[in-house]
């Protein structure tokens, strides 16, 4: 199994600051998507978790919010969280700490230039930051998220079968599960999707947005 997958205690004891999972006596998993708004991929999300009733929290790009207001809309129309995923996908270890804050908040701005609420729910992109960056986002009042189990269905190396067994065989109440709606993630998206929720409604949980 690829050592990213599921996220090792080790880790989590690390980096305690971070959110990781979201434990829980409900049976509950967080089903998260990074890297749009994208067009049709991300329709075609919504289109899916409709069909079970579950929401979800997408961690947005700045910029595609602002090329696809309307994808974006339909995301808060629809009942799911947003995130932010900075403005264009800055990868922190290489960035300045000060260009990555202002990174951050201009995606907060195209996060409000649509709506008036301010969401407080950050993930870095490729789940790369320093802690410098971390603590000057904390004081800001963001709220990291990581995750549990990540699908790595933007993995071209691997088959979409591997890709819902990364998914399924290491979920549990409280994980929060990383999927992509976007181009490069497609093929196994669309494989991955629609099977992890019937087995997710069959297994009796409840799909739950991650709150501000």
């Amino acid at each position: 199994m690829n050592f990213w997958v599921k996220t090792s205690r080790i880790v989590k004891l690390l980096f305690p600051k971070y959110i990781w999972d979201i434990p829980s006596s409900a049976n509950k998993v967080y089903l998260t998507f990074d890297d749009g708004p994208t067009p049709e991929i991300t329709e075609w999300v919504l289109q899916q978790l409709k069909l079970y009733n579950a929401k979800a929290t997408f961690f947005c790009i700045g910029q595609n919010i602002e090329k696809y207001p309307k994808i974006f809309d339909r995301l808060i129309s629809e009942g799911h969280a947003i995130g932010n995923h900075t403005f264009n996908h800055v990868k922190g270890w290489k960035t300045p700490k000060e260009f990555y804050i202002e990174n951050t908040l201009r995606c907060q701005l195209a996060i409000n230039k649509r709506h008036s609420f301010n969401s407080n729910l950050f993930r870095p992109p490729y789940g790369k930051i320093k802690n410098s960056q971390a603590k000057a986002l904390r004081n800001l009042g963001y709220k990291i998220i990581m995750w549990d189990v990540i699908s790595m269905d933007f993995d071209k190396e691997i088959s979409s079968e591997e890709c819902l067994a990364n998914v399924l065989l290491n979920l549990k109440t409280g994980s929060i599960i990383v999927f992509h709606d976007s181009v490069k993630a497609k093929e196994h998206l669309q494989y991955v999707l629609p099977k992890t929720l019937a087995y997710l409604h069959e297994s009796g949980f409840t799909c739950a947005s991650i709150e501000n």
